[in-house]
């Protein structure tokens, strides 16, 4: 989406002390161009307003049946609600319908002042923890337009930004945020193009073009999420360590997957499609740590 004035926003997440320094407040840009297997937030990837289903808080009232123009819902005497999603056309007429929280929108269009107007709540806890806002996503550069007219906004109230990217988008949407930029954090999921692509549906050509460009431009944190058996060997993170001290990385952080996508994939009438995924033990991230630290690179686990 290139909309300057409005941005599709899935989530503004408040006391965030994972997204940066300090306490900040993260804004989650939705729609991204990748298709991680093992994504947290699988509800980011769609780039339009997501419908999103608790079954579990349904009370079978079928106010929802009668207000869906599509007969896309039925109610099932056994079963309970069923939602045929290839009947669905999203237009979410059920959701206030609903009494009961059982059906959700994800994805709220806003504008430039609403947002940066639910930021600034919090600029005491940013000024005396050093934090600030962090646009993240889904995929920040998919709405570039609109995350550069947040971030000169956020400038002009004298906050400190963050902007975390997975890095695949063209440079010029890049560069012409980064002077509105104090932190990137860089996403990493693989060096290994075909891996990458295997994994996210792209290679990872661009993203490697659009960090090199970074480099030296801006304080760089590299961001890497470990997946046990995909990309938590010795001999890549070995490759990461001397990739950060080549890009001037200020740190490497290790962000261990964890499991919320797959509840999230239900409630989007999805399959997970990497059901197996688990983290590295604990141990053997510890090694990792010694592998980055040896290197003189600081790095950290969750931030």
């Amino acid at each position: 989406m290139k909309n300057e004035k409005q941005g599709l926003i899935f989530n503004i997440q408040q006391f965030s002390v994972h997204d940066g320094p300090g306490i900040r407040t993260t804004v989650f840009m939705k729609g991204c161009p990748l298709h991680c297997l093992w994504c947290s937030n699988p509800e980011s990837q769609d780039f339009s307003p997501s419908l999103m289903i608790r079954d579990i808080l349904c009370k079978g009232c079928g106010a929802c049946v009668e207000v869906c123009p599509q007969g896309a819902i039925t109610i099932h005497p056994e079963r309970g609600r069923e939602i045929d999603r290839q009947k669905c056309d999203r237009c979410l007429k059920c959701v206030p319908a609903c009494l009961y929280q059982s059906l959700n929108i994800c994805g709220t269009y806003m504008e430039v002042g609403k947002v940066l107007g639910e930021v600034l709540k919090d600029r005491l806890f940013y000024k005396n923890s050093g934090g600030g806002i962090t646009l993240s996503g889904g995929e920040v550069l998919s709405q570039g337009r609109f995350v550069l007219k947040l971030l000169e906004q956020c400038k002009s109230e004298g906050l400190h930004t963050a902007l975390d990217t997975s890095g695949y988008g063209p440079w010029d949407e890049l560069k012409a945020l980064l002077p509105f930029v104090d932190l990137l954090l860089f996403d990493l999921k693989h060096l290994d193009s075909d891996e990458h692509k295997r994994t996210t549906g792209v290679g990872n050509e661009l993203i490697m073009k659009n960090l090199a460009k970074a480099s030296g431009m801006i304080p760089i944190w590299l961001r890497i999420p470990l997946i046990a058996g995909f990309n938590d060997s010795e001999e890549h993170i070995k490759k990461i360590a001397s990739l950060g001290r080549q890009m001037g990385a200020q740190k490497i952080s290790f962000l261990p997957y964890h499991e919320g996508g797959k509840s999230k994939s239900g409630q989007l009438g999805l399959t997970y499609p990497l059901p197996e995924a688990k983290a590295p033990h604990e141990e053997h991230i510890h090694k990792l740590q010694g592998i980055i630290e040896k290197v003189g690179l600081r790095v950290t686990i969750g931030n």
